[in-house]
């Protein structure tokens, strides 16, 4: 079901003295909206997710500071906030980071575990970012898969 079908008007009353009250939510849920936002997304292994990286692909690592300070930072990777994050790699905002310079340039988003990566990723694909990617599993299966994590203070970026 498309999300835009989930909120339907609920009618109270019968007959000539029905009024619109509220919405009733029909929602799918939020394992479809996480299915719908992965469709099409080649999603990465930490290991392919470090080949990109090597090839020029920007890693966002979208963790809190709180989350970050649990796992670790990520080499080489630039911390934008989930809440700002669209506005940082359109290409065309004023509010870019200078990174974000074209539309084809591959993204790869990291979050704690690859949910809420996925979603961001849908955001920035609605805007014309068909590059964008996450990674399965997030920083954890980064972690498990033995990759480095670094020491160093995150470039992050408001």
């Amino acid at each position: 079901m498309p999300l835009a079908d989930a909120v339907r008007p609920r009618v109270v009353g019968r007959g000539r003295h029905d009024r619109l009250v509220s919405h009733s939510v029909m929602s799918p849920g939020v394992d479809a909206l996480l299915e719908q936002a992965r469709a099409g997304v080649r999603r990465l292994t930490p290991h392919q997710a470090v080949e990109a990286i090597r090839a020029g692909a920007l890693l966002i690592d979208t963790r809190a500071e709180r989350q970050r300070a649990e796992q670790g930072e990520l080499p080489g990777a630039i911390v934008i906030e989930r809440a700002v994050l669209e506005w940082r790699l359109d290409p065309a905002s004023t509010w870019r980071i200078p990174e974000a310079t074209r539309y084809d340039r591959e993204v790869v988003v990291v979050c704690r575990e690859g949910y809420s990566s996925s979603l961001a990723v849908a955001g920035l694909r609605a805007l014309g970012l068909r590059h964008a990617t996450d990674i399965i599993g997030g920083v954890q299966a980064w972690r498990e898969a033995g990759l480095p994590i670094s020491d160093r203070p995150a470039d992050v970026r408001e």
